[in-house]
């Protein structure tokens, strides 16, 4: 019967008890803590039957602790500092200052919409320890509906099974070339400049997707073009692009990488839709405050997309341009 009376105590009874303790006075305690003195001695008596031993003294002048007491007021504190601090954490939490968000991405993150995002969420949330995990996007959405990934940066509209998708932004396609290439001399390059080109991808993401996007869009044109698939990361890939070994396309963001003997262009009305890829069931704070983060840098670029002039830049490795200025 003890324990059960123990486990009936209440906070309200330990911070009533605790105050009285350091007062030695029920009244000050009351003035101390704005609640009623009746009220304080009402619990403390509670709380001295669900012990089922006196904590004070009284007379006159106030109260004293009892040896039980005595013994008692230092486990008091610790449970109330122990509950204060937990409270703290997860109210901490909640505000995100400090956490861990995994990313999965699937692009480039040198510059665009996604590096923007993440270097802002790192300025604004310092303790938050932020993963990046590069894999293909079915892939991805498995961890995610496992709540091994909070969130993916992927391409296209597709909707993934059991997640919430949140379209964000887009970018341009640009085709990457050699810099003496026929084709450098345009300024934008349309599907049929490309019909009789070979193009090379890498075999890890996003190989396959750049492989199926130029098949459908050649396609299209009635041309069924010739790609050959390297076992190289993507970082390797463009170098081969310089030597001649054949053409590539990338979204707008790559365009930030810069390598002698390349070129990009824009081809002509290709636009990539990005979007963040989450669980409706995860309720990790960091994420919610990654995801409010997002809309919010998505809305202020398209208020800045409708009133900016639009510019024509050359995109050229070791140009002096910056590919973040294109329009």
């Amino acid at each position: 019967m003890a324990v059960e009376k123990t486990h009936a105590i209440e906070l309200r009874h330990l911070r009533y008890f605790v105050a009285a303790a350091e007062h030695g006075s029920f009244r000050k305690a009351s003035a101390d803590t704005g609640i009623q003195h009746s009220a304080i001695s009402r619990r403390i008596r509670d709380l001295e039957h669900r012990l089922g031993t006196p904590l004070f003294l009284r007379h006159s002048g106030g109260v004293c602790l009892t040896f039980a007491g005595q013994r008692f007021l230092p486990r008091a504190r610790q449970t109330l500092r122990t509950f204060g601090d937990g409270t703290e954490e997860i109210a901490a939490i909640k505000r995100s200052d400090f956490g861990r968000v995994k990313i999965g991405i699937y692009l480039s993150i040198a510059s665009g919409f996604l590096a923007e995002l993440i270097g802002l969420y790192a300025d604004r949330h310092p303790k938050v320890q932020i993963d990046l995990i590069e894999d293909n996007p079915a892939d991805q959405a498995a961890a995610i509906r496992r709540m091994q990934l909070d969130a993916a940066f992927l391409t296209g509209q597709r909707t993934w099974r059991d997640c919430e998708t949140l379209p964000l932004w887009s970018e341009r396609v640009f085709a990457v070339l050699p810099r003496d290439h026929v084709l450098a001399g345009h300024g934008e390059l349309e599907w049929q400049h490309l019909a009789d080109e070979n193009f090379i991808v890498n075999e890890a993401g996003p190989g396959q997707e750049i492989h199926d996007f130029l098949v459908q869009r050649l396609a299209a044109f009635g041309y069924h073009p010739q790609i050959r698939v390297h076992h190289i990361g993507r970082e390797n890939l463009l170098p081969l692009v310089a030597l001649n070994r054949g053409l590539t396309v990338v979204s707008e963001a790559m365009t930030a990488a810069r390598f002698p003997g390349i070129a990009y262009r824009p081809i002509a009305g290709e636009v990539l839709p990005f979007s963040a890829v989450s669980s409706p069931k995860n309720d990790n704070p960091a994420l919610r405050q990654l995801l409010d983060l997002a809309r919010s840098l998505s809305g202020a670029r398209e208020t800045a997309a409708v009133t900016r002039p639009v510019l024509q830049i050359d995109v050229s490795a070791g140009s002096s341009q910056s590919p973040d200025r294109l329009q």
